[in-house]
């Protein structure tokens, strides 16, 4: 089971960054910080995947998209 899509680009987000930060970082304890940043935000996202109750998302568009006028008229009969 893998995160939805927008948590998975959450992630990559994370992880790009991170490794931006990495090239044009100098210092090895900030280089072990991103890597347990990054183990915690995939751990954490990975626990809301599972309970979805912590974070409720509701679905915006609706089933079915129309813009047809309700007339009434019934032309297969």
């Amino acid at each position: 089971m893998g995160l939805p899509i927008s948590l998975f680009a959450l992630m990559m987000t994370s992880v790009i960054g991170s490794l931006l930060f990495i090239i044009f970082s100098f210092s090895f304890t900030v280089i072990l910080s991103v890597f347990v940043f990054n183990a915690g935000l995939y751990i954490a996202l990975t626990h809301i995947t599972k309970n979805s109750a912590l974070l409720h998302f509701k679905k915006v568009f609706p089933l079915i998209v129309s813009n047809k006028k309700d007339t009434h008229l019934k032309y297969e009969d």
